[in-house]
């Protein structure tokens, strides 16, 4: 998108207007004085940019210059958390929030500079059409997309209500591109799971609070297992990296007494605003775990510090990310926007959830995560357990994430691509679609085969690294092919079955049952006391 000189001069003259608008709202006692100073700030960034444009060696985009130079640079200046989104992101991340859109409902990635699809959502008109995860996609309507990005051709496959797309993907094992015809529909998608990981004992898992049914899809799901019949909880929210506060607060809340504070906000320019509990009485009769580690970020550091804070549940695992900041959305032209700090957030307790960000590059406060915690900002549980402010929320009791080994590393998985099991996955059903009988598990003939799929890849290893990452091959195989023969859903279940950290939370349910009494007892006695 080129927005040219006039547009580039009209969103000058918007960024001008907001930073009126902040410089007013801060205070509306500041000298008549200093907004002229702003005022004569922003006409000198007003000529830098017309002595660029006229003088500079090659053309200019002012798209360019200023989103992605000057309006991030400015935002650089002021905090970790505070962004500029383009709009093509803004559409993007409204579109999350909203958790529907009418689509073909699958999810798409790339993959060495292919567009591949990595799941379609169960029930979708793409589930429905039998596009698999591994499919690399070609065409769209006719449209050559090889050289395409898989934003440009998630645009193109969305679209109104009942029309038809047609969808054309390479497959591994089929000899020819294979186009289908797929009627777009009402997509929903949800980043909520719940069964029962043993008789009593139910295990929830939210990826993100990004969406706004989040909590709608706890109340549902929890709903039709039969809450009500729960002798215990596992919230697992490792790498939740956060989301919507309301969404957050409705999801903590539920378990908390009716009233209780949950989370509250303050600023410079914000009076304090708290955020209160709605209890959801099938909520209240049962022990908690929450699981957490260092990508636990932002809203799910809100549940885990009101849950920690009023004793209603256990915390195990890492310290988390520590990010305790309020972005509001600020609209500019062109569809984007700014993601602007506006208050920072505190636990019930009273203890800041952010972490210093002040004496370290950005890049170190993303990268480098210690668990150290601001002694200065001690507070207390309901119960008079001392927690500490500004570094996250430290667990009750910690269990260390599992470090990849060198091998482990080699494969990629420590980065998060697609990766070589999911190449490994486009090559093992050799175009057939993919089927496991109920319980498969991987046998020594499926490790030959991959052991000779490294080579081919040329993955160098030895006989020994392979034997003594075993284990751990055959849980990554068998989530993968899961995946592709049974769907997400049931993979990550076999896959949770058997995390030590799950089985970790169960074992440590009674010192979550006793935090339910002692502060049942503390809480009865200020009552009695008056």
């Amino acid at each position: 998108m080129k927005i040219g000189k006039t547009v580039g001069i009209a969103l000058l003259a918007a960024l001008m207007g907001f930073a009126a608008w902040v410089g007013l709202s801060a205070s509306r006692v500041q000298a008549a004085s200093q907004g002229e100073d702003l005022d004569h700030t922003m006409r000198s960034v007003a000529s830098a940019f017309a002595l660029v444009e006229k003088n500079f060696a090659d053309p200019v985009s002012s798209e360019r210059a200023f989103y992605q130079g000057a309006i991030p640079g400015m935002l650089h200046t002021l905090d970790p958390h505070s962004v500029f989104v383009d709009p093509a992101e803004y559409r993007e991340m409204q579109r999350r929030q909203r958790a529907q859109y009418f689509g073909v409902g699958m999810e798409i990635t790339m993959d060495q500079n292919k567009v591949v699809v990595m799941r379609p959502f169960p029930g979708s008109p793409a589930a429905e059409a039998d596009l698999r995860r591994g499919d690399v996609i070609v065409a769209v309507d006719g449209k050559d997309t090889t050289a395409m990005e898989s934003p440009a051709v998630a645009d193109l496959l969305r679209g109104p209500r009942g029309t038809d797309v047609k969808i054309s993907v390479r497959r591994e094992g089929a000899a020819e591109p294979i186009t289908v015809q797929v009627t777009r529909g009402a997509i929903e998608t949800s980043v909520v799971d719940a069964f029962w990981w043993k008789p009593g004992i139910i295990y929830l898992s939210l990826t993100s609070f990004e969406a706004q049914n989040v909590a709608k899809d706890v109340e549902d799901d929890l709903a039709k297992l039969g809450e009500q019949n729960a002798n215990g909880l596992i919230l697992d929210l490792r790498e939740n990296r956060g989301g919507l506060v309301n969404e957050a607060v409705a999801v903590a809340g539920r378990f908390l007494r009716d009233g209780q504070m949950v989370v509250s906000h303050r600023g410079r320019a914000e009076a304090e605003q708290p955020f209160r509990a709605h209890a959801v009485a099938a909520a209240q009769r049962y022990p908690m775990v929450v699981l957490v580690n260092g990508d636990s970020a932002s809203a799910s550091e809100i549940v885990a510090g009101a849950l920690q804070d009023h004793d209603r549940a256990w915390v195990l695992g890492e310290t988390t990310f520590g990010k305790g900041l309020v972005q509001q959305q600020f609209p500019l032209s062109e569809g984007a926007a700014l993601l602007l700090t506006i208050a920072h957030y505190y636990t019930p307790s009273g203890r800041l959830i952010q972490r210093d960000y002040t004496h370290q590059s950005f890049y170190d406060y993303y990268t480098h995560h210690s668990d150290t915690q601001n002694t200065d900002d001690l507070k207390t549980t309901d119960s008079g357990r001392k927690v500490y402010g500004g570094g996250g929320i430290a667990p009750d009791e910690k269990y260390p994430n599992p470090h990849y080994t060198i091998f482990q590393r080699r494969l990629g998985v420590a980065w998060g691509a697609p990766g070589i099991f999911f190449h490994f996955g486009n090559i093992f059903f050799d175009g057939a679609k993919p089927s496991l009988a109920a319980g498969w598990q991987v046998d020594e003939d499926t490790l030959n085969r991959f052991k000779a799929f490294l080579k081919t890849q040329q993955v160098t290893f030895t006989d020994a690294e392979f034997e003594a990452n075993k284990s751990w091959l055959e849980q990554q195989i068998r989530w993968e092919l899961y995946f592709r023969a049974f769907g997400q859903t049931t993979a990550d279940r076999a896959k949770w079955e058997d995390d030590p950290e799950v089985k970790k939370a169960v074992e440590s349910m009674p010192e979550a049952q006793a935090l339910m009494h002692q502060v049942e007892r503390v809480l009865a006695q200020r009552g009695a006391r008056g």
